[in-house]
């Protein structure tokens, strides 16, 4: 029987050629979306798309539910994927917006993956992967909230994983630095929702750095790699006989993880304020 994997977030991006490029390796790939449309595009693709929206609890049952169905109870694989930004100043998030993202980016994550737990200590394996980001253990100004949520993701991956030796299921942190994705885009919603940047003391720096990244530039990053790069390591953590903990993915990300490591904080402080 084909190894079956549910992965979060499939819509474009990460998530969506994970959905490719594990199909094309012969594993059942469950590539779920938030949205309806999207589901049904990729179910015209060939894939089991069931919807499963972190911000919806009912949905996260149900679509977890619409696999186990089909595959007989057992699932041998999680991605989680699915998250958004939420661009500002730490001093202009309002707390309700901060929990708006900790609720996409870690609990919906948290409530998901436990309720796989169960399923994978029954059968006697399992792998669980995060997808992560260099921001999970370094940090950036304008990026607050999102490096709030990795940071949590880190520390949560980090204690599941020892907490699973023994178990048969092996826990995987993925952390992307620059990767080509709809992410910028994605980000505007959460920032015209919550963030009164017109009435900022930061207001000039919104106009100079974050409105035109966000609105105004398709211009790929410096070191940017496609979603592939991401998929490659995906498959190492899925099918080697011992995966990693964790896995580096673009240059700025090694650098960054190398820095933190060397530099007194003082120092980084400098260095990524002058990026």
């Amino acid at each position: 029987m084909a190894r079956t994997i549910l992965i979060t977030g499939c819509s474009s991006g990460i998530g969506y050629d994970a959905a490719h490029g594990l199909r094309a390796r012969g594993w059942r790939v469950f590539a779920s979306c938030r949205a309806h449309s999207d589901c049904d595009r990729l179910r015209s693709e060939g894939f089991d798309a069931p919807r499963i929206d972190y911000n919806d609890t009912a949905s996260i049952q149900s679509g977890l539910a619409e696999v186990l169905e089909a595959t007989g109870g057992t699932l041998d694989a999680l991605f989680n994927n699915g998250a958004h930004s939420l661009n500002a100043a730490i001093e202009d998030l309002p707390t309700d917006g901060l929990r708006a993202i900790f609720e996409a980016n870690f609990f919906g994550w948290h409530d998901l993956t436990r309720q796989v737990i169960p399923v994978m200590r029954t059968q006697g394996h399992g792998r669980i992967v995060q997808c992560s980001s260099a921001l999970g253990f370094t940090y950036m100004t304008w990026r607050g909230a999102y490096s709030a949520t990795k940071h949590a993701l880190e520390g949560y991956t980090d204690v599941l994983r020892l907490e699973m030796r023994g178990t048969g299921i092996h826990v995987s942190l993925i952390e992307p630095g620059p990767i080509t994705t709809a992410f910028r885009r994605n980000g505007i919603a959460p920032f015209e929702r919550w963030i009164d940047w017109q009435n900022s003391p930061r207001r000039a720096g919104y106009e100079s750095q974050i409105i035109p990244r966000m609105y105004q530039s398709d211009a790929p990053d410096r070191f940017e790699l496609p979603p592939s790069a991401v998929t490659a390591k995906l498959v190492h953590a899925l099918e080697a006989a011992r995966p990693r903990p964790r896995y580096l993915v673009t240059v700025p990300t090694y650098v960054s993880a190398l820095l933190g490591r060397l530099l007194p904080t003082r120092l980084q402080d400098y260095l990524i304020s002058r990026i």
